[in-house]
């Protein structure tokens, strides 16, 4: 569901393209009151999740409501409309996925098409606990791989939905955990990306998020967020302003630095540089 023209006061828009998470074509937080979307396609699936009110739409001619489950998912290439399902309008989330983010091979997308459209909503919580995860993830600088993390597993139960019969890809049984172990220690600062992750291990993107987390307790994200911090601790104890620091070990920026060093120490970069002597 997209759509342009004026606004009613308190309807708002706000979309952007992650530069970094592969996958996603744009993300669009709206509310709405008086728009209605008139007949449109995409050429991308469509994820919504509604946080206030509901949306009113019909898909193929049919109709259908954001009440029916928690997650609505919308095929490309078919014609849909919107409009609230109330007087008080809409806040809504969501995501354009690129075709090949649902079939990483793409060439099967067409026949997903036809599940999505008898089927539009998903009534899968996880999935919309998921969703609202990545939601958070894709408005913070720095954040790109927890959400691409995130994305991951949310194509994979998108996946399931349309197909119940596939099933996550497998890697060969080896010490795959391991190996993306060894991969984000190697690219600590420059960081990788999911994908080139997966192309580089020959394994599903979910898969490996799935795999590390049982084998190390923690998603690969927070594994490298963890590895980060530990080397700005090291920086900041040799003297190394922390604006330097973030870029030394890998961080967005120092506002990034400063969010996960106060997470996992307890204490800002600034406080955590000047404790030694103090301690001494």
């Amino acid at each position: 569901m997209n759509g342009a023209g004026p606004r009613a006061p308190g309807e708002a828009v706000t979309a952007w393209r992650p530069q970094r998470v592969p996958g996603i074509a744009e993300v669009l937080h709206a509310r709405f009151v008086r728009h209605r979307y008139p007949l449109h396609a995409h050429s991308t699936w469509t994820v919504l999740i509604v946080d206030d009110g509901a949306v009113r739409y019909d898909l193929d001619r049919r109709p259908h409501g954001t009440e029916e489950a928690p997650v609505t998912l919308l095929p490309p290439g078919v014609a849909h409309d919107g409009r609230a399902a109330g007087g008080s309008g809409f806040r809504k989330r969501v995501l354009y996925l690129d075709p090949a983010a649902l079939d990483p091979g793409a060439a099967g997308t067409g026949g997903l098409v036809g599940p999505a459209v008898d089927r539009p909503g998903v009534a899968d919580p996880v999935l919309r606990r998921r969703l609202d995860e990545l939601h958070r993830a894709l408005v913070v600088p720095g954040e790109e791989l927890h959400a691409e993390s995130r994305l991951a597993l949310v194509a994979e139960r998108l996946a399931r939905h349309l197909d119940p019969a596939a099933g996550p890809s497998r890697a060969p049984a080896d010490d795959l955990a391991g190996r993306l172990r060894d991969l984000l220690d190697t690219r600590l600062v420059d960081g990788v990306t999911l994908a080139e992750a997966g192309r580089l291990l020959h394994a599903h993107p979910g898969h490996l998020v799935r795999t590390f987390s049982r084998r190390f307790g923690l998603p690969p994200h927070r594994y490298l967020d963890a590895r980060r911090v530990e080397r700005a601790r090291s920086l900041l104890l040799d003297g190394t302003p922390p604006a330097a620091t973030a870029a030394a070990a890998g961080f967005h920026d120092q506002a990034h630095l400063h969010r996960r060093f106060v997470r996992l120490v307890g204490v800002t970069p600034g406080r955590y540089a000047r404790s030694g002597p103090a301690v001494r």
